[in-house]
């Protein structure tokens, strides 16, 4: 295990348990508004560190190609993929949105098989499989598309579709600069069209109604879902590339369901913790195969 590793396991346990915060957030806290505050605070975190450091000397040196991309990918990675997300939370079980997030390896590698950024070798393919079988028992069973829950289940698709096209469109941009960059100015960008798009709704928000703790599960939420996961991820992104990085996705919905049983009582199953031993199995036939 490397100190990447480790950084790779705390960005899925901060994206593990940010289902269950903002579920609990959103009881009180209108999701626009709710999602509209944390792209504010992640935005002025990041840029704040940009301002704040040495790093802002780097933003010279962005060509007009560089942001070109940099709004494709805060439209896309922060806008539409923020957007997808807290609603489709909203609006469907933690255990569908765990399993279908959870699917975003498999997106991810095919479009980066496509774009030609990576080959897939056939034995990674096989621990892609083993993964998706064990996310497949830690939900039990699987996806319900015809309850009430299909609005959100087809806004965490639509979700998984931004963040795979996110994830392997960035990794251009990434091997000219750093990952601080570009999120910090993708999110910027994003932030931007989230709170235009949003503002009318914004300022008929009745913000004495929210409670303190639906505040503090905001703050929580953007410092650690939005800054650092992200920042891991996008240092992952860098290093190990997309389908590397990515296969971390599928112990995000073992540690949902985890702090959703702890949290919110939901009942874990023998299926699930057959599922979460098979998807350890696949992380490691496809993080560590050579």
């Amino acid at each position: 295990m490397t100190p990447l590793d480790f950084l790779l396991l705390l960005m899925v346990l901060i994206w593990g348990s940010n289902f269950s915060v903002v579920k609990v957030a959103l009881t009180d806290f209108p999701e626009g508004p709710f999602n509209a505050m944390r792209l504010v605070v992640a935005t002025a975190v990041y840029l704040a560190v940009i301002f704040g450091t040495s790093a802002r000397q780097r933003l010279k040196d962005l060509s007009r190609r560089d942001w070109i991309e940099l709004c494709f990918l805060g439209g896309v990675g922060t806008f539409l993929y923020q957007f997808c997300f807290v609603a489709g939370v909203k609006r469907t079980s933690i255990g569908n949105g765990a399993l279908i997030i959870g699917m975003s390896p498999i997106v991810i590698a095919v479009l980066s098989a496509i774009a030609g950024h990576e080959r897939i070798r056939p034995l990674r393919w096989l621990g892609i499989g083993v993964a998706m079988f064990g996310l497949y028992l830690v939900v039990g069973k699987g996806l319900d598309l015809t309850g009430q829950t299909w609005r959100g289940d087809a806004l965490m698709l639509g979700g998984v579709l931004c963040w795979a096209v996110y994830s392997v469109a960035s990794q251009s941009i990434l091997r000219r600069h750093s990952p601080l960059i570009v999120i910090a100015l993708t999110f910027s960008i994003g932030a931007s069209l989230y709170v235009a798009a949003l503002l009318p709704v914004l300022l008929r928000t009745d913000w004495q109604a929210v409670s303190g703790f639906s505040w503090l599960m905001m703050v929580t939420s953007a410092t650690l879902a939005l800054n650092l996961a992200y920042w891991i991820w996008y240092t992952g992104l860098k290093r190990l590339g997309g389908p590397r990085t990515a296969v971390y996705s599928y112990l995000i919905p073992v540690v949902a369901m985890a702090v959703a049983a702890i949290w919110l009582g939901e009942p874990v199953t023998g299926d699930q913790l057959a599922g979460a031993s098979a998807i350890l199995t696949g992380l490691m036939i496809t993080r560590f195969v050579s």
